[in-house]
């Protein structure tokens, strides 16, 4: 593998509006409507010649939201200002900034649809 292992994300809600209001809300950005004729998708802001990875909300019948396994973290420049936002846009806090020793901060969000998130940064 030449490249980092995560090459796309997919966040699964029940009401598109709410997670769109919840994301842009927390992390200041506006998500893009992608064209798919089965599945509603929103797109985070993607650049390709940035690190990290695109990715995007997704309302799809027959697959529904929370209690998943898989836990994707977004970048902060520091992770307690987005979790107060998480908090003040309809989320809740699921454990407050700490130190993960040289490798920086992270706090755990639950977002409108149930969903864990996770908020890293290095301050």
């Amino acid at each position: 593998m030449n490249n980092n292992p995560v090459g796309w994300f997919e966040i699964y809600v029940q009401d598109m509006g709410r997670a769109k209001a919840f994301y842009e809300g927390v992390f200041s950005v506006q998500l893009a409507k992608l064209d798919s004729p089965e599945i509603e998708i929103w797109a985070f802001p993607m650049q390709a010649e940035r690190y990290g990875a695109p990715g995007a909300l997704v309302r799809m019948p027959g697959f529904s939201s929370g209690a998943n396994s898989v836990l994707i973290y977004f970048s902060c420049t520091d992770c307690a200002v987005e979790a107060a936002k998480a908090a003040s846009s309809g989320g809740k806090v699921e454990k407050e900034k700490f130190s993960i020793g040289q490798y920086g901060y992270i706090s755990l969000v639950i977002d409108t649809e149930g969903n864990m998130i996770g908020l890293h940064s290095m301050q």
